[in-house]
């Protein structure tokens, strides 16, 4: 995760999604704050490129929906959201939500040195 945006005043969840919308990046929003997504390395796009098309394969012609990076995951607990490498839900609620999902049965996030510990700890967390 990248450090939390200065120029921009704590938002509430409702707030941040209509912000976003008008942000050429994505944002993380947590507990308030957004942090800007940083891009990865060619090997990390790779990695999650492929994990994606594996789900995707492996669920045609069913009922899931397999995300990439630009699908947002909000938590039920907490009313935060974030952007793993992959996800699939599987849930029909997500289907009346277009700009995220808030049930996944799966969640990827695809490791790197800079974001591991952060992946492992607080990301995993929520």
């Amino acid at each position: 995760m990248i450090a939390a945006n200065d120029n921009v005043p704590r938002l509430t969840p409702d707030q941040y999604l209509v912000w976003e919308e008008t942000q050429p990046e994505k944002y993380e929003y947590i507990d308030g704050e957004v942090y800007a997504m940083g891009g990865g390395s060619v090997n990390h796009g790779c990695i999650a490129i492929r994990l994606t098309s594996l789900f995707e394969t492996h669920l045609e012609g069913g009922n899931c929906i397999t995300g990439n990076s630009d699908i947002k995951v909000k938590s039920v607990a907490s009313q935060n959201y974030t952007y793993p490498d992959a996800s699939v839900t599987c849930d029909d609620r997500d289907k009346a939500t277009p700009q995220y999902i808030t049930y996944p049965c799966l969640i990827v996030e695809v490791l790197s040195e800079s974001t591991e510990a952060y992946d492992r700890g607080g990301k995993l967390r929520l």
